[in-house]
């Protein structure tokens, strides 16, 4: 990939309220550029936005459009899967002057084998270094991930790591008092644009195989874990220790949503 290459495939700024996004997530510090800015918007971004499925299942269609998914989560105060969530998030990052490339990632299946190009949307941000940043996998890693094969990073008591196979790069996950390494997703280098997603984007939220399609996610990390609603608990992981709570009503799941993740229907 030449550096033309991957400039014509930075993702395009969007006209957005740069205070409005920060106040989103929770983040009031300096804005100069650097790594531990990339590393603090992240992390918030992951600790305040929700990865949730909830307008797929209400029929609502998602479109793929750097607006809207700004318009949902900064004015809306909402959440979303990977296209809304690491579109918008390169949105604010590119209106604060950093350099964000879309990459296409093919998710690892129970298998263990590779699911479709497209189906989930990283991003790359040039600063002194490259970085992966992925704010829309779910439970994953919390702050950016340095884009280095080989080499293992630590975040709480798990541990993440880029593995090299040719052009292809393997995030493996591996977590605490265990030697086993787990594949998340896979991806290349190649810059991608928003467009390109669309198709994977409407298979996401309409095909009866789609796992979004079929069960209701609601999560967010936190300091310690994770919190989660489903279709039937409301799960608090901390320091790796799980609770769950059954959610039955509809009552309880309109509570849960506006109290816990700050989602109002």
């Amino acid at each position: 990939m030449t550096e033309a290459d991957r400039l014509s495939a930075v993702s395009p700024a969007t006209t957005l309220d740069i205070s409005k996004y920060l106040d989103r997530i929770g983040y009031s510090g300096p804005t100069a550029l650097s790594a531990q800015l990339l590393h603090d918007l992240h992390r918030r971004h992951m600790l305040s936005v929700p990865f949730e499925n909830l307008d797929i299942l209400l029929g609502r269609r998602i479109v793929c459009d750097q607006s809207a998914f700004v318009e949902k989560i900064v004015e809306r105060r909402r959440g979303g899967f990977c296209y809304e969530l690491n579109g918008a998030f390169s949105a604010l990052l590119r209106a604060l002057g950093f350099a964000v490339t879309m990459l296409s990632a093919r998710v690892t299946r129970d298998d263990g084998q590779s699911g479709p190009e497209f189906a989930h949307l990283v991003l790359r941000v040039d600063l002194d270094e490259p970085w992966l940043c992925d704010v829309g996998f779910g439970d994953s890693f919390v702050e950016p991930l340095c884009l280095q094969p080989g080499v293992e990073q630590p975040q709480g008591k798990r541990t993440f790591r880029l593995v090299k196979d040719g052009r292809v790069l393997h995030l493996e996950l591996r977590e605490p008092d265990t030697q086993h390494w787990e594949r998340q997703y896979s991806f290349t280098l190649v810059p991608r644009r928003l467009d390109e997603f669309a198709s994977m984007c409407e298979y996401h939220q309409t095909s009866p195989d789609s796992h979004f399609t079929r069960a209701t996610v609601c999560s967010l990390a936190t300091s310690d874990g994770r919190i989660t609603l489903t279709d039937q608990d409301l799960m608090t992981t901390r320091d790796g220790e799980r609770v769950s709570i059954p959610v039955i009503s509809q009552a309880q799941r309109t509570a849960v949503l506006r109290d816990t993740f700050g989602i109002e229907l």
